[in-house]
């Protein structure tokens, strides 16, 4: 197990070289430049020169990206062209905000989505069942940012309970965590109703129910667990994208996170903060991936027993 996932962790660094290779590749392809974008209308065509030359990007891109990945072995993921300031700093301080605004929506959409799941699966084409399935098909296809507004203009603009901007207290977390966490509870729930109406038809369940164990002990005991394994990789992936698709939910709300910082740079042509914002996502998305394959082990013997036999 040690080594499977010594062998993960090293297989991070040419998947993440290659993300920086590809964001260096895309914000050099894209219209203008960080000195026109900078200066903007005051700037001349001299004056703008010269700044793509302080900030290096009048190189060529195969230089840039050599120099960046020399400079990420030696600790450093560059600095803002627009702040100055040290692009992991920048980051690291915007990022606790994302985790947690992550954290409790995947927390709420997982809770929603498996304890609904189990439900319906048990009480198949019962009304609670057509109800939720219902409920999840339009929440999982109705655009989280149009979600986000109306949650606004209802429970902040007409009734006044919820604040409707920014992160100061408990009460600011509910409408953006509720905003991202129904369309996820939506996937999670169809996909735990699908897995658990395959494993409770299984023999072994109707082996365990002629056992004479109660209901609850063959749902959540021999049905539930062979049905989380799939369950378990969509909260991760769902996890992972939380980290870096709240772009959209921070930008409605005005939250200070990394999604909202990585748009700003967009905009001003920030290749550095780009991608330093870029490279930390994925980082944190595929270390999500392997939190998810070391789970598998814990929920599944026989994966373990692969696992092993890696050594």
């Amino acid at each position: 197990m040690g080594r499977y996932i010594i062998r993960r962790v090293l297989f991070l660094i040419p998947t993440l070289l290659a993300i920086v290779f590809i964001v260096f590749g895309i914000m050099s392809l894209t219209p203008n430049n960080p000195g026109a974008v900078i200066l903007g209308i005051r700037g001349t065509p001299e004056t703008i020169a010269e700044l793509n030359h302080q900030l290096g990007y009048d190189r060529p891109l195969i230089i840039r990206y050599g120099d960046y990945v020399l400079n990420l072995f030696k600790g450093s993921m560059g600095t803002s062209y627009i702040t100055g300031r040290d692009v992991f700093s920048e980051i690291l301080s915007r990022f606790p905000t994302t985790v947690k605004l992550a954290t409790l929506s995947i927390i709420i959409s997982t809770t929603i989505g498996i304890l609904l799941g189990i439900v319906t699966a048990v009480k198949q084409y019962s009304f609670f069942d057509i109800l939720s399935t219902s409920l999840a098909m339009f929440f999982a296809s109705m655009p989280s940012f149009w979600f986000g507004i109306m949650a606004i203009l209802l429970f902040s603009l007409m009734l006044g309970l919820l604040p409707s901007n920014g992160l100061e207290s408990w009460k600011h977390y509910i409408l953006p965590a509720m905003t991202l966490a129904l369309a996820e509870a939506a996937s999670i729930l169809r996909l735990t109703r699908t897995t658990m109406l395959e494993a409770i038809r299984q023999d072994y369940v109707r082996t365990a129910r002629a056992k004479g164990q109660s209901e609850r002990k063959v749902i959540f005991r021999h049905a539930l667990k062979n049905a989380l394994l799939p369950v378990v990789t969509v909260i991760g992936m769902d996890f992972g994208w939380l980290l870096g698709g709240a772009v959209v939910i921070e930008q409605v709300f005005s939250i200070n996170g990394v999604g909202k910082l990585i748009v700003e740079a967009i905009r001003m042509k920030d290749i550095p903060q780009v991608t330093g914002c870029a490279l930390f996502l994925a980082f944190f998305f595929m270390l999500a991936m392997l939190v998810v394959d070391i789970l598998y082990a814990y929920i599944d013997p026989r994966i373990k027993s692969r696992y092993q036999k890696l050594r």
